[in-house]
């Protein structure tokens, strides 16, 4: 049975994988950009409960625009597979590091968690609660910055969605299934922070009773970290949430403070230096140096970025400057690793054609013209979570979030152990092994389906000229299909306005479900701004829209 793989992607070797899917390097055909693709496991994609939460969290991430998050590409669906396309992350894995280089220094530790913090800062701002922040699901760069990954069980905040995390950094409200809050996030950085300093967790638990009991009542070990930061794990891993920072944004000024006065104003950039040293040591464990993938004749041309800012639309380029200091990574790595113990734990996986695509990622438009400067993000809305190291034993690279026994299919590379939510949780970590798509070539074009439905969702306004939309597309066949979106302004409620800028027109096939996620710099001045949507063949109801009022009118 041959796996199905993502169309217009070329494959190199697996990342990590799990339970419920694996991550895979990946070059973009049209434009040689190196990407993760997280597959849903086959077994999974027949459990409706696994399969939404998957394309759940394609949505969380759609509306996330974060530089210390993993971006979103594309999502992609078929009746042969589901797959989310994400920004590679060129980083070693928390985890990792903390296994080959042991704790870490106090600069560093509030480095690594300074920076994933200010991901999870982002996320709650628009209403996510990530839910399963751990070592796994944090990456370090070359060059000392960190990214938070994973949202593979993350939920909008007040959602009540039942057990799930990773039992050794849950909150002890995540222990009594309450509505998902900021405050929990908080928690579980806290205790990653502790686990940074010390090396081991707050809690040791021997099973699952017993560590939930030291969560809900056990006291603060605060006395085993620096006496400096010794107020901030107490804050944050206090049993009652009202007593622990509101959220990442609030946490952040109070490690800000912390570290200012004990280490001085210049802490932050000695704790960078010394992650990117201890990343140069491990130079075999980033995804840049993992092999090199094969490209191939372009076949769906999906163009998955521009630069924001007026002018002709461009090919992605990839937003982290990491080339240089990769390289120099691997210099240095030769030097200081000969003998360094190096355990990918993922087989090769050989590059294969793609033959079907779904969705688009930050201006990806398979067959399409280039999306405008103004679409960071692909047109297809799917959380993305990222580039991760390569499995090792006990260690999930870009592992998924852990929900029940099964892992999530986000970028991470082998299921942790420790990880409980409910039966028909989602699935936050992924392996899956699907059977390859009926190839679409042939004698035979496949036929125009019937567009079924047509919705537009998530419209907001992101800045003083700009707003995104996800755009939703159903049909009954996996034939080609036309999506445009086009935009308007104008100052009276529910009326037709005047069209503003080109519309943009997304050429897809090979699959039934589609979702794009399309950004837009508005030249108009109206206090309200229109999206409408519409497709060929045309949908039973003729399209979709939506309007909003823009922040910068006040209508009484």
């Amino acid at each position: 049975m041959t796996t199905w793989a993502v169309p217009g992607y070329t494959e190199s070797l697996e990342l990590g994988s799990g339970a419920s899917g694996r991550v895979v390097l990946a070059v973009h055909e049209g434009t040689g950009v190196p990407v993760a693709v997280k597959y849903l496991s086959e077994s999974l994609r027949t459990r409706p409960g696994f399969v939404h939460g998957f394309r759940a969290e394609a949505r969380l991430l759609a509306g996330l625009d974060s530089p210390y998050v993993a971006g979103l590409y594309e999502y992609v669906e078929s009746p042969d597979g589901a797959a989310i396309v994400m920004e590679l992350v060129d980083g070693v894995c928390l985890r990792a590091l903390l296994k080959r280089r042991g704790p870490l220094e106090p600069e560093a530790a509030l480095a690594v968690l300074k920076g994933s913090l200010l991901g999870l800062a982002d996320a709650h701002r628009v209403g996510v609660v990530h839910r399963d922040y751990k070592p796994e699901n944090v990456l370090v760069a070359p060059d000392g910055t960190s990214t938070l990954v994973d949202f593979g069980i993350a939920v909008d905040a007040g959602t009540s969605a039942g057990v799930a995390g990773t039992p050794a950094y849950m909150s002890p409200e995540q222990w009594t299934g309450a509505p998902a809050s900021p405050a929990a996030d908080v928690y579980a950085a806290t205790a990653t922070f502790f686990e940074c300093l010390t090396g081991h967790g707050p809690y040791p638990g021997g099973n699952l009773a017993e560590l939930a009991l030291q969560h809900v009542d056990a006291p603060v070990p605060a006395e085993e970290v620096p006496e400096a930061v010794r107020d901030l794990v107490r804050r944050g891993l206090a049993k009652d949430p009202a007593r622990r920072p509101a959220g990442a944004e609030a946490f952040v000024a109070e490690l800000e403070a912390a570290a200012g006065s004990a280490y001085g104003r210049d802490w932050e950039g000695r704790g960078r230096a010394r992650l990117a040293a201890l990343v140069a040591l491990l130079p075999l464990l980033l995804p840049s140096n993992r092999g090199a993938p094969r490209t191939t004749v372009d076949t769906a041309r999906t163009v998955l970025h521009r630069d924001p800012g007026p002018g002709p639309d461009r090919g992605w380029l990839p937003g982290r400057t990491g080339l240089l200091v990769s390289a120099a990574a691997v210099l240095l790595g030769a030097l200081l690793t000969q003998g360094l113990p190096y355990d990918p734990g993922a087989a090769v996986q050989g590059a294969a054609q793609a033959l079907a695509t779904t969705g688009a990622g930050p201006g990806a438009q398979p067959g399409s013209p280039p999306a405008p400067a103004d679409s960071p993000l692909p047109p297809s809305a799917s959380p993305a979570v990222s580039g991760s190291v390569p499995p090792e034993p006990g260690v999930s690279a870009p592992e998924p979030a852990a929900t029940g026994t099964d892992a999530s299919p986000s970028a991470t590379a082998a299921t942790d152990p420790g990880t409980t939510s409910p039966p028909d949780a989602p699935p936050t970590t992924g392996a899956p092994t699907t059977t390859a798509p009926a190839s679409p070539t042939g004698p035979t074009a496949p036929a125009a389906p019937a567009v079924e439905d047509v919705t537009v969702s998530a419209f907001r306004q992101t800045g003083p000229t700009t707003a995104t939309a996800t755009v939703g597309i159903t049909t009954d066949g996996t034939g080609p299909v036309s999506i445009t979106v086009s935009w308007s302004t104008g100052d009276t409620a529910g009326q037709p306005g005047t069209g503003d800028g080109a519309p943009r027109t997304f050429e897809r096939s090979g699959a039934t479900q589609y979702t794009l996620t399309v950004d837009h710099t508005f030249g108009g001045t109206g206090c309200y701004w229109a999206v409408q949507a519409t497709t060929s063949p045309a949908a039973a109801g003729g399209g979709a829209s939506k309007e909003l009022l823009t922040r910068r009118c006040d209508l009484r």
